[in-house]
């Protein structure tokens, strides 16, 4: 495990080495909502929100912050993706603005909704992987250079 990574209490399951043997990969944590540090279902508790901890382990979901930057970034990648394939299909086929609104609208939100639980996932077991956490600024030196 990397150093720092343990944001569990001393006395929790997870000091005696069961996160070690019990990880699960990124990919299998992200596609299937696993507990990055035990592997444990159930990292969301709805579609898109987070549970509180995990049931196995304990792992505080709340202490990481996954924030709004995949849904930024969702919308803007699959919104450009989606507008270029309608503006392509209005161009070469010429149907009615309300069959492109028909067709469009529902894909744009299925899409960025869909893909935004894997990653969140992604994120939180990035975040839990490399110890994350908020930067601070170094104290002031007492010394003054001449």
């Amino acid at each position: 495990m990397v150093a720092g990574a343990h944001r569990s209490t001393p006395g929790d399951p997870v000091s005696d080495g069961l996160a070690e043997s019990t990880a699960p990969t990124p990919v299998a944590a992200v596609l299937k909502g696993l507990c990055p540090r035990c592997g444990a279902t159930g990292l969301f508790r709805g579609w898109l929100d987070f549970a509180d901890r995990c049931a196995v382990c304990g792992l505080d979901y709340s202490a990481f912050n996954v924030g709004d930057g995949p849904a930024a970034i969702l919308t803007l990648v699959l919104g450009g993706l989606i507008v270029g394939i309608a503006i392509t299909i209005q161009l070469r086929l010429d149907p009615p603005i309300w069959l492109q609104l028909i067709v469009w609208l529902p894909i744009t939100v299925i899409s960025v909704v869909g893909s935004l639980r894997i990653a969140k996932a992604a994120l939180l077991g990035s975040e839990f992987r490399t110890a994350a956490h908020e930067g601070r600024l170094a104290p002031p030196e007492t010394e003054h250079r001449p």
